[in-house]
């Protein structure tokens, strides 16, 4: 009898471990929320989410402060993956402004306090940081901004830390306005803490073809995701996603993609998101 329930149990753990093996092909769907809403997302099904910079782990934030955080995110349900706004708008890393010394000072503590709390992804968007003056010399600010970016992807290795450099619509900034240069920058630092952030929303403003997610297959690392409209969640538009999506699937994308939208949501909205884009996801991922 023992040995019956010994083999139906070792059946039953090599089922539930196969499903498992299945639903790793899918995408894990994250939000980027404050972490005061932490138990409302995690009820709704994210599992993971991402906060700012600014708010949780900048080297701007008085120690106090940071070990509230620190204590916030521990005791959080989901789990803070990643942050986003790497550097405050006044602190230029692109253009004839930039003071390296300050960046990478500024650079090594954020590193040093996502460490800590254990963050895996800090997204280099930063819009206005990077903001180069009108016709200044493109090539030259390129050239720079890829030295610079060498560096902090040093520095960030020595805390294990992953920057995921962000595509942005030209409505937000003049440098960097599409999956595809980003790529090219990602490909000319070459190393393995500096990779792409390819956001779906900033690729839809920009009209930039889905075939732009494969073609950067091999530096892609991170995703993000919003309704084109309004930058509204997934769902309350409609939107129809698939055929990013698809070309995730065409890339062999197995990070995660994070829903970047406005934080006024009710937890019926949050809930109708998640379901919303899993589904989509789950309609590409098994045709």
């Amino acid at each position: 009898m023992k040995s019956r329930i010994t083999i139906v149990l070792l059946l039953l753990s090599i089922f539930l471990f196969s499903f498992q093996l299945e639903k790793k092909t899918y995408l894990q769907v994250g939000i980027v929320a404050p972490i005061d809403k932490d138990s409302l997302v995690f009820a709704a099904g994210f599992k993971i989410f991402g906060e700012s910079v600014g708010r949780m782990i900048s080297p701007a934030l008085p120690i106090e402060k940071f070990k509230q955080n620190l204590e916030l995110i521990k005791k959080a349900k989901g789990k803070l993956y990643m942050c986003n706004v790497m550097f405050p708008g006044e602190m230029k890393i692109a253009g004839p402004d930039v003071v390296e010394q300050d960046v990478l000072a500024y650079a090594e503590g954020l590193f040093s306090r996502a460490e800590q709390a254990k963050v895996s992804v800090i997204v280099l968007g930063s819009g206005t940081a990077r903001r180069i003056p009108e016709r200044y010399d493109l090539q030259k600010a390129k050239a720079d901004f890829v030295q610079l970016c060498k560096k902090l992807a040093a520095s960030a290795g020595k805390h294990h830390v992953k920057i995921a450099l962000e595509n942005l619509q030209s409505q937000e900034t003049n440098f960097i306005n599409n999956v595809k240069t980003a790529a090219e920058i990602v490909r000319a630092v070459n190393h393995p803490n500096f990779g792409l952030n390819a956001d779906i929303f900033h690729m839809r403003r920009e009209n930039e073809s889905p075939q732009s997610i494969i073609d950067a297959a091999e530096v892609l690392i991170h995703c993000e995701i919003a309704e084109h409209e309004a930058r509204t969640l997934p769902g309350i538009k409609g939107d129809d996603f698939k055929p990013y999506l698809w070309a995730l699937k065409e890339a062999k994308y197995k990070g995660p993609i994070f829903i970047e939208a406005g934080a006024n949501y009710t937890p019926v909205q949050i809930a109708e998101s998640y379901q919303f884009l899993t589904k989509q996801i789950e309609a590409v991922y098994t045709d």
